[in-house]
């Protein structure tokens, strides 16, 4: 299949490149390189340099290079920013997946694989979360990416032909099995690549917010699905999204793992020590958050393979040890 890869400069979006060669598929990646690298997406696979904003650009990609499907992973993704700068969000995720599917509609491309998030839920009071918990979102990012779902809603209901599957993702985490692959933002917020950083020097410290939550060990609990696994499930999804199809998948591995947790296994993979320090608890960060992803198991058939914190660290070890600057390595 001929699939367009939006943000496939990306962390997820080259991952993604990497798995649809690996399955045969035809991928093109369109990225603006605002916060993706060159030197992720293989030389061999065309490039659009255009941002999904960019309605002409996106609607000439896909006629000209006879795209079937669109996998959607273009999108700003720091919770903190987008409390910061709301604006750029609404205008980034929400506006260019406005433009997207206006540039979609235009060129008759009518299936689209969709990158939510499950910061959409919001805070729920109950776990584990289901597609059915209530979507009531506590930052922009959150709502920039439910405003999606709803469009694609509406499109599917005005235009029948249309289909489109929406994955909501837990905390994506590790590297590519074969260490080819890495992750690569600036700045750096999430837990295991700051963590591997403080391993090599490259950061002082590892700062733990707060240790007084309600859980066993004090420190916050989060699903970790492995990237891989992740882009496994999107292409599952394209596979299955023809005309009509209105579906919506959380992505996770169904358990937590506490801040502590990941932590201490980090120190077992990495056989280094590294400073740990205890800091004030983070505005909104909920005790725990971890997926229930039986429906797309029932459904699609996907589950996640990767489920061991330790094997997800050392999978980002891998790629961190040979890459301590990144892609700038």
């Amino acid at each position: 299949m001929k699939v367009l890869v939006t943000g496939g400069a990306g962390y997820i979006g080259s991952h993604a490149v990497k798995r649809l060669l690996a399955a045969g598929h035809q991928p093109v990646v369109l990225d603006d390189y605002s916060r993706g690298h060159r030197a992720a997406v293989p030389e061999n696979v065309p490039r659009v340099h255009a941002s999904t904003a960019d309605a002409n650009a996106v609607e000439r990609a896909l006629v000209e290079n006879e795209i079937e499907c669109v996998l959607h992973f273009a999108a700003f993704a720091y919770v903190g920013e987008s409390v910061e700068k709301p604006l750029e969000y609404y205008q980034n995720n929400t506006g260019g997946s406005l433009s997207l599917l206006s540039a979609m509609r235009g060129a008759g491309v009518e299936r689209l694989v969709f990158s939510s998030t499950c910061a959409t839920y919001g805070e729920p009071e109950q776990m584990p979360i289901t597609e059915e918990t209530p979507q009531t979102p506590v930052n922009p990012y959150g709502w920039s990416k439910l405003f999606v779902e709803q469009m694609l809603r509406d499109t599917a209901r005005a235009q029948p032909s249309f289909g489109f599957t929406s994955l909501r993702y837990f905390n994506v985490a590790g590297c590519a099995l074969d260490g080819s692959l890495g992750e690569h933002h600036d700045p750096e917020t999430h837990i295991i690549p700051v963590i591997l950083q403080a391993a090599l020097g490259k950061r002082e410290k590892v700062t733990v917010f707060g240790d007084d939550y309600p859980t066993p060990d004090g420190t916050c609990i989060r699903d970790y699905i492995h990237v891989d696994d992740l882009i496994d499930a999107h292409i599952q999804a394209m596979q299955t999204t023809g005309p009509g199809t209105r579906s919506f998948y959380n992505l996770g591995i169904g358990r937590g793992y506490s801040v502590r947790e990941v932590v201490e296994a980090a120190r077992a993979v990495v056989a280094r020590d590294f400073k740990v320090e205890i800091g004030p608890r983070r505005p909104g960060d909920p005790p725990e958050l971890y997926s229930d992803a039986g429906k797309i198991a029932r459904e699609l058939g996907w589950t996640a393979q990767v489920t061991d914190i330790h094997q997800i660290i050392e999978s980002a070890w891998r790629w961190f040890r040979e890459h301590p600057d990144g892609y700038s390595s």
